[in-house]
């Protein structure tokens, strides 16, 4: 990925360092280190092999294979977009939906290269599939947000991810030998697509009338304390954007219970 940022009405805007990005960005920086001693080995064993997800059933590898990096810059520009896009994309959808969809396009992004290149002994390392999922949802949610490519040409997130799209499809299928996973990267881009359109609206419609049905028993809603600040800071930074009337039925409950809590400690 290239290195970016963008800003909103003149303002850079510096996404909160949020829960789960945090913890995939120290996961990947000390799954790197490790790589630096054991590479070969880790490559060999933890990065996505085609050929042995096939025949030897190292299905693993689909998940492992995120969190290894071919060197410094790979690491570099993969985690500053996790940060710049997953921090803004976790602070609206929550961290459990983060790491879902983050999962989903990255293992999805593997399974699509081991049926392109089944046959392949090579193994193929990296977080790109996840973040060009990311990418694309940042894109959809976002479309006329302006980013800034090399901190200097704007241009809206849609016609980024149009761009970046038609660059993978052409990488991917004009023989490059330039030792990317481009067809990996369109995985990302074609799981994450039919997951935002298909599936991610479908649960969200059965959420809304869960909460339905939960107003008309008058059933409270459920707090762990453990991560309650964490929800409420994420309702907040919700409701800046959207308004009261943009909350879900649940979102409103959280920020409920935040004034009972809050009131109650005074």
């Amino acid at each position: 990925m290239r290195d970016y940022e963008f800003r909103t009405n003149s303002q850079f805007l510096r996404p909160h360092f949020s829960g789960a990005v945090r913890a995939l960005i120290i996961i990947n920086i000390a799954v790197f280190f490790i790589q630096l001693l054991f590479r070969g080995e880790i490559n060999s064993m933890f990065g996505l092999v085609p050929l042995l997800v096939v025949k030897k059933y190292y299905i693993w590898q689909l998940f492992t294979y995120m969190f290894l990096h071919g060197g410094f810059f790979h690491l570099f520009f993969n985690m500053f977009v996790l940060w710049m896009f997953g921090s803004e994309l976790e602070s609206i959808w929550g961290r459990n939906e983060f790491l879902k969809y983050y999962f989903i396009t990255g293992i999805g992004a593997g399974i699509v290269y081991v049926i392109a290149k089944h046959n392949s002994i090579i193994p193929t390392i990296g977080a790109s599939g996840a973040i060009y999922g990311l990418l694309l949802a940042f894109g959809l949610t976002f479309p006329n947000r302006y980013v800034y490519l090399y901190f200097f040409l704007p241009i809206k997130a849609k016609f980024l991810v149009l761009i970046f799209g038609v660059i993978e499809f052409i990488a991917a299928f004009s023989g490059s030998r330039d030792n990317i996973a481009h067809i990996a990267h369109l995985g990302g881009l074609l799981v994450g697509f039919l997951y935002l359109r298909f599936l991610k609206g479908k649960a969200r419609r059965w959420r809304r009338l869960i909460f339905v049905e939960k107003k008309e028993k008058d059933i409270d809603v459920e707090i762990d304390d453990t991560d309650f600040e964490d929800k409420v800071n994420d309702v907040l930074r919700k409701l800046s954007k959207v308004g009261l009337n943009g909350l879900t039925p649940y979102e409103k409950n959280i920020l409920e219970e935040a004034r009972k809590k809050y009131k109650g400690s005074k």
